[in-house]
């Protein structure tokens, strides 16, 4: 396969494509606005190439249009790191896609152009139909939700704000409007689903996996099925564990094909471990989450990380206890069927119970034919990560935010979170499990650096000096490229 990648790209231009690969990988839509002016014409120079290799290498389908280039994921697993994100920053809730799936459906119906307050109440006529959803107006919450919505398609460019301001209508609905242009051709690419919906009864069921492993399948169609699995793997996750991979895929992630595919097609280096492989984005150029990367978050989970792989790494009476990882069939079908709990228990979906449990017995099935060794971690208990947050918080705390410092169990939350997104540890009930990559960040420093007290004279008459109104400030937890690496 790596002979087919990028054949027709000179070694002159091959950067400028890998540019376009990272692209499309990290914005699967792209519209003449969005993620910027240019991007659209970078993707089509090389739309013909694109096309072949992103199919061949992971199964990937692009469509491209005069105005837009979407790419169809297929997709292996629930990936909850992904979510679309608010006018702040943070990641959608439920109602929020709700809200989104309304208004996509509302402006089919619409002409060249919408005003807000007739798109919502649109939205509300189909929400109101929905149990526990609704949408009311008059709730500034509600207007607040809708508009997240709304600003998620402006920013794609599938709507343009005309006139008015969204903002002043969530402030004050009766006196403020707000007009947009629909473009047709990026609505249209936004929602693309590669699944007839209605026919969906799980979550399950949008996954590509299954598929995958057909009997009716012939030996070398599965043998580009286990490929193509095995690329997605190690490009969508930021390392992907040979004792976590489905057997069939453990030759596949060893090939050196592998390797020479995927660096191929994004520039990256591809790096081995005993435990597992990862494809290394140093410069970020691909990755949607940097680590170790700025923030109280980020900050507090390198840390923390730290201190966890330390303890991982005891030997003797201090050693950890060793506990078994959730597989990742065991974590699908867990986070599967808490989502699947919220589907209605009425039509399409009534046999979303019933296809999780044939789903789970299938999948004991296999496993119980399967010789493959268990491999156990180090188990880190919750008492002890509460009492390391403490300590971090008292030692760094100056330079994290305030809302964070106040509340620990929160940060150490929302820390674990990171941590686990980047596969460094496993979340179980008690606490956490270390995992391998973890081993990199053992010997972390880090350190406080106090702002510098800047003198400033006074003005003409006054004696003496004072200091600048930043001398008060409190000092600043260390940027991320002062993080001391061991690994590199």
């Amino acid at each position: 396969m790596s002979t087919r990648v990028a054949e027709n790209v000179s070694a002159l231009e091959l950067a400028d494509y890998q540019k376009a690969v990272r692209l499309v990988l990290r914005h699967p839509l792209i519209t003449p606005v969005y993620p910027d002016g240019g991007a659209l014409a970078t993707v089509r120079r090389w739309a013909e190439q694109l096309r072949t290799d992103l199919m061949e290498v992971l199964g990937y389908r692009l469509i491209t249009t005069a105005d837009t280039a979407r790419l169809q994921r297929a997709q292996d697993q629930l990936d909850p790191t992904r979510p679309a994100l608010s006018r702040s920053g943070r990641p959608f809730d439920r109602r929020r896609y709700a809200y989104l799936t309304l208004t996509l459906a509302a402006l089919g119906r619409h002409g060249a152009q919408v005003a807000l307050g007739e798109l919502a109440d649109a939205v509300a006529a189909d929400a109101a139909r929905i149990d526990g959803l609704g949408l009311d107006t008059g709730r500034k919450h509600d207007r607040d939700a809708f508009v997240d919505a709304v600003s998620w398609l402006t920013e794609r460019g599938a709507l343009r704000l005309a006139d008015g301001s969204a903002a002043s209508w969530v402030s004050d609905p009766e006196r403020a409007e707000a007009l947009y242009d629909i473009d047709r051709e990026v609505l249209t690419a936004v929602h693309q689903p590669t699944r007839v919906l209605q026919h969906v009864t799980s979550v399950t069921a949008l996954l590509d996996s299954a598929g995958a492993r057909s009997l009716s399948e012939g030996r070398r169609a599965q043998r580009l099925s286990a490929s193509r699995r095995a690329r997605r793997l190690v490009l969508e996750h930021p390392v992907a564990y040979y004792a976590d991979a489905d057997p069939e895929l453990t030759g596949q992630l060893r090939a050196p094909a592998l390797a020479e595919d995927l660096t191929r097609l994004t520039g990256l280096t591809v790096e081995r471990r005993a435990e597992g492989i990862a494809l290394v984005d140093t410069s970020g150029r691909l990755s949607d989450t940097r680590f170790p990367g700025g923030g109280t978050v980020a900050q507090a989970a390198l840390l923390l990380g730290a201190r966890i792989s330390e303890a991982a790494a005891r030997t003797g009476r201090h050693a950890p206890e060793l506990l078994p990882a959730p597989s990742a069939a065991e974590r699908l079908a867990d986070r599967a069927g808490r989502i699947d709990l919220a589907l209605p228990a009425q039509g399409v979906f009534e046999q979303a119970t019933a296809d999780r449990e044939d789903t789970e017995e299938e999948t004991e099935g296999e496993n119980g034919g399967s010789a493959a060794l268990e491999v156990r971690y180090p188990f880190i208990t919750t008492s002890w990560l509460r009492a390391r947050t403490k300590e971090i918080t008292e030692q760094y705390g100056a330079g994290f935010a305030a809302d964070l410092r106040g509340d620990p169990d929160r940060l150490l939350d929302e820390a674990l979170d990171l941590l686990a997104a980047m596969s460094l540890v496993v979340r179980v009930v008690g606490g956490v499990l270390a995992l391998p990559l973890l081993a990199r960040y053992r010997g972390v420093t880090a350190e406080v650096k106090a702002r510098p007290r800047v003198r400033t004279t006074q003005s003409s008459g006054s004696t003496g000096s004072t200091d600048s109104p930043e001398a008060g400030a409190p000092d600043a937890l260390f940027p991320a490229d002062d993080v001391k690496d061991p690994a590199q």
